[in-house]
């Protein structure tokens, strides 16, 4: 039985450690946070695939689409739609089953198809906006109508970062087109959880770098002596009253300061293997752009960001197939299935797959009815379409969720974008209802009043 005494000198120095705690929270607002419930995801990997892979054609096998290939659609067609589609368009790929779990995928991802067993599909996803401006918005921010914090910057916030020398949210080549960074901004949150873009969609992912992020001609030493003077006249500028601008910029200046002791390191890919590079495709050409963007997911996970987002988006059509359906998505898919594969392999290799969850999405599917005179098109599809994830605690070799026949509506365990956000968050032990922010009078989320967890995805 202790005393009063012996309790306070023989916890004396947990007490210095609450209190360090406590300090370096005040001086580094992303340090890393506790969630609301333990869980096994730590972060995320985002693989955006923009302009909208097809469903049908890729991971969710539909007979009697190839069955009735040239009929009408045997039930009505959503009231608005994006462009008018004719008849039914059976898939020009054919799908064959993998793994233990015998989920068939097309012949457009035979490598990811191997890792079939470690993916949770999930086929009754389902949008409300047939525009990829107000689609890609939802999928980011939860909102198509008004400007919000993205998802990263959600996380961000919710969980601070593993590495306080690098931000909480990534996000590598993104595209600058239909919302650009509203897509990874943080909106009324404040700034510093907003994505840290590196490059964008129009330069190769080789050239995308975090600039000037060395000083050769001021030592560390002095720039901290800069900063620190600058700090000081911000705080008396500031004076007595907060300033949440001004605040995020000085927590930003620090950042920067202190991403110097390790962005060099990140940003160099000397030191991978020659098995490494080969396993992301940095050997071919066709996949070397893709593949370094996951190479990096991968080192900038490994090393405890929170969010990393990787966009598969150029200047060209994307997934974005009205026409020329079976050349633009073959093209397409072999650009970005062998790095995703070697990613997979990578995190498993490593034992990252299990705390990371890694999501494949584009902002909504397409149509299994044709558009275009050619009979090889199809048009935007926001009310059924596929997602993947894999690692981070959900259920492997699972499917959940499935549209009608032919792969128009989503029908069974349906995931609204809403669904999707509150799912994720889950994973990582964040409760959307509790994850807010006060601004403008109310309280915020990413799920907004919507949002129910799929936990039968969980393991």
């Amino acid at each position: 039985m202790q005393n009063r005494r012996d309790m306070l000198r023989n916890s004396a120095l947990g007490f210095g450690s609450l209190a360090l705690t406590s300090m370096l929270h005040a001086q580094n607002p992303l340090a890393a946070k506790r969630p609301h419930f333990p869980t096994r995801a730590k972060r995320v990997i985002f693989l955006f695939m923009k302009g909208g892979p097809s469903q049908v054609d890729t991971f969710e096998h539909k007979p009697l689409l190839q069955r009735d290939h040239g009929k009408p659609l045997p039930f009505d067609k959503p009231k608005v739609t994006f462009a008018k589609t004719g008849n039914l368009l059976a898939s020009p790929w054919k799908f064959k089953p993998y793994g233990q779990c015998g989920h068939k995928v097309s012949e457009l991802f035979p490598n990811v198809a191997r890792h079939v067993d470690d993916i949770c599909f999930l086929h009754g996803v389902h949008g409300t906006n047939p525009a990829h401006g107000g689609a890609l918005l939802k999928l980011h921010t939860g909102a198509d109508n008004f400007v919000r914090p993205s998802m990263g910057a959600w996380v961000g916030y919710g969980l601070g970062t593993e590495n306080e020398n690098l931000p909480s949210f990534v996000t590598i080549c993104p595209t600058l087109a239909h919302g650009g960074l509203n897509n990874w901004g943080s909106a009324f949150l404040p700034s510093h959880y907003g994505g840290m873009p590196i490059g964008n969609a129009s330069i190769p992912a080789k050239d995308a770098k975090v600039h000037h992020i060395k000083n050769s001609k001021w030592t560390r030493n002095q720039q901290r002596i800069q900063l620190d003077f600058l700090k000081q006249l911000n705080k008396d500028h500031m004076g007595q009253s907060p300033n949440p601008v001004l605040e995020s910029r000085i927590n930003s200046f620090e950042l920067a300061f202190r991403m110097q002791a390790s962005m060099p390191e990140i940003q160099d890919i000397r030191g991978e293997t020659e098995a490494t590079r080969k396993l992301y495709g940095l050997d071919n050409p066709i996949t070397e752009d893709f593949g370094r963007q996951c190479l990096m997911a991968r080192r900038f996970a490994e090393r405890g960001v929170r969010f990393v987002q990787v966009s598969h988006s150029d200047n060209k059509v994307q997934w974005d197939q009205h026409g020329n359906l079976k050349k633009g998505h073959t093209e397409k898919a072999s650009e970005v299935d062998k790095p995703i594969s070697g990613l997979l392999y990578d995190l498993k290799a490593r034992g990252l797959l299990d705390d990371t969850l890694v999501l494949w999405s584009g902002e909504f599917g397409r149509t299994p009815t044709v558009q275009g005179a050619g009979m090889d098109g199809r048009d935007h599809n926001p009310w059924g379409f596929t997602m993947w994830m894999a690692g981070g605690g959900v259920k492997a070799g699972y499917s959940y969720g499935a549209t009608d026949d032919y792969g128009f509506y989503a029908e069974q365990q349906k995931m609204h974008i809403h669904d999707v956000h509150a799912t994720i968050l889950h994973l990582l032990g964040l409760d959307h209802e509790k994850l807010t922010y006060r601004h403008g009078g109310r309280d915020f989320r990413l799920t907004d009043v919507f949002g129910n967890v799929a936990e039968d995805i969980m393991i």
